[in-house]
């Protein structure tokens, strides 16, 4: 198949999403929760988070263009500039799914799903009981991209909860081991297998290859 930028354009909206979506490869599958100042809970399926920097530690993810549906997530963490990232696991994956509803801000997905909220801290944002892997986010700024009008979120980790066993010897987190799931496309979820691991890179150790 190969498609050039009018043909891009004249796919069936659904399809061309699903498309465009999965070309960057496997994402990662996190469940972003929060919390209005009613005290009403939301967790929503997110396939955009990624690393931003690690001192301090940054990460940042993509909304939707404001507006064009309800953004309970971003009202919320505006509110109380606190909110966080939790793995998602094949133990609930569907329950996740559901998440992407766009269910009213009066309806907490948490109950609607079937998902458990926990509470950590002094984080005031729910986490997902059910993650294994999970992150308390302190609201840092919005960033908006012109070329489409979605937002970049960017959040300070302030803290890291994970099982002792998903590090490894060499104090990587080991992905497989806490069974971590991936998302493609708009609906596909895939499971993480740990094929190899190499040493930092220093160019006076980059091997020869033929």
């Amino acid at each position: 198949m190969k498609l050039n930028k009018k043909a891009l354009e004249n796919l069936d909206r659904i399809e061309r999403i699903k498309i465009i979506n999965a070309v960057s490869g496997i994402k990662p599958a996190n469940l972003i929760a929060s919390i209005n100042e009613d005290g009403i809970t939301n967790v929503a399926i997110f396939s955009s988070v990624v690393h931003l920097g690690s001192d301090p530690a940054l990460l940042g993810f993509i909304l939707r263009p404001i507006g064009e549906v309800p953004r309970n997530t971003y009202d919320n963490i505006l509110a109380n500039n606190s909110y966080t990232i939790n793995h998602i696991h094949p133990e609930f994956t569907k329950k996740a799914h559901y998440t992407s509803a766009k269910f009213d801000a009066s309806i907490s997905e948490f109950e609607r799903c079937g998902l458990t909220e926990e509470y950590i801290e002094a984080c005031k944002a729910p986490f997902v009981k059910e993650s294994r892997f999970k992150m308390g986010m302190q609201f840092v700024e919005a960033l908006p991209i012109k070329q489409n009008n979605t937002l970049l979120v960017i959040g300070e980790i302030t803290s890291l909860i994970l099982p002792d066993a998903s590090f490894e010897s060499t104090e990587d987190i080991n992905l497989e081991e806490i069974n971590s799931i991936g998302i493609s496309g708009l609906n596909s979820y895939y499971t993480v297998n740990k094929i190899a691991e190499y040493p930092y890179a220093r160019t006076s150790e980059v091997p020869k290859f033929k």
